[in-house]
């Protein structure tokens, strides 16, 4: 198979190439996919995309007309692709659901560590020889309701963890997981989720019913000083209600490793450039947030899982033998 690989960087390539055993040929491209780019997919029966791809309706026509029988997603979310669309134009679209539970869910766990004992601060005063401690006051762990929102793979890991840290563990979602039951999670209303929580981390897929889940309503059911740790989709998050939250210490604590409006500028290196998004410029000037670049799955685990499964994915295509749970369809 001819396979496009949009959005591609240097680590894609390493892992791509190693992992490509049934030797498809394989053209990495820079740029990200979209209706603009849907052009350089001419020759490819097959189209690889990642997270900030835009695979809308324009897009996958453009696709189809070109020759393009599959979708391979190199990664577990597809919020990014209009679904009916594909369906409708006969697009195969499969993903890699769960390629690293545990590098997303420990990152999780670093932020609220992090941002609890405020270990950034200290690490920049002992550079600069202070060795001071007022102002890095922090909190135990042990004791704390964590609030988990989405207990899938990654929230049920999540869990576990925090359950070893010693703390209680509230839990929403549409479905109940037994294995997040049996760590002595009690699944509540989000509502009690919200009031209740110390710490709230968000593992919910991106979608129609979860989208902005966090907003000013229920900001204002939380407690003050509530950590919002979110590793899953920006969108989970309306990003305009933030500011006020932390200026008014609703939010006592954010550890983003996603942003709503990341497109364009995560996973680029932007350092001499000027930030345009205010929201996120002014989210960077507080000392009680700290952001990462969607780094979150980046592990070597990972990244072995993301490429071994999007090949097999693609051979299996051939086939038409895709284990079931990758293929993604139109609810």
């Amino acid at each position: 198979m001819n396979v496009a690989i949009y959005s591609s960087k240097p680590y894609d390539k390493m892992f791509f190439d190693d992992a490509n055993k049934a030797h498809h040929h394989l053209v990495f491209f820079e740029p990200p996919l979209n209706a603009d780019t849907a052009k350089l997919a001419s020759g490819f029966e097959v189209v690889c995309v990642f997270v900030n791809d835009h695979l809308d309706r324009k897009t996958l026509e453009a696709l189809a007309l070109l020759g393009v029988k599959m979708i391979a997603l190199r990664c577990a979310g597809y919020n990014n692709i209009d679904l009916h669309a594909a369906a409708a134009l006969n697009l195969t679209i499969a993903r890699v659901p769960a390629y690293s539970p545990h590098g997303v869910a420990e990152h999780a766990v670093a932020l609220i560590l992090a941002l609890n004992r405020k270990i950034c601060r200290a690490n920049t005063r002992v550079h600069d020889g202070n060795f001071a401690l007022e102002g890095l006051l922090g909190f135990e762990l042990h004791g704390k309701t964590i609030g988990i929102m989405g207990t899938g793979k990654i929230g049920q890991i999540f869990a576990g963890i925090m359950k070893g840290f010693g703390c209680n563990i509230l839990a929403f979602d549409a479905h109940i997981n037994p294995a997040v039951q049996a760590l002595g999670a009690q699944y509540v209303p989000k509502e009690d989720l919200f009031a209740q929580s110390d710490i709230i981390s968000l593992h919910l897929p991106l979608l129609p019913e979860t989208k902005h889940c966090i907003n000013k309503q229920s900001l204002a059911l939380m407690k003050d000083n509530v950590m919002i740790i979110n590793t899953s989709r920006g969108g989970l998050i309306q990003s305009s209600c933030l500011i006020a939250g932390l200026k008014t210490h609703k939010i006592g604590y954010l550890g983003l490793d996603v942003y709503e409006e990341e497109d364009g500028m995560f996973f680029e290196d932007l350092s001499g450039k000027v930030i345009a998004d205010d929201t996120f410029a002014r989210l960077l000037s507080f000392p009680n947030v700290i952001i990462t670049g969607h780094q979150a799955f980046f592990t070597q685990n990972a990244l072995v899982n993301i490429a071994g499964t999007t090949m097999a994915n693609i051979t299996r295509f051939i086939d038409n033998a895709i284990d079931p749970a990758n293929i993604v369809s139109a609810p």
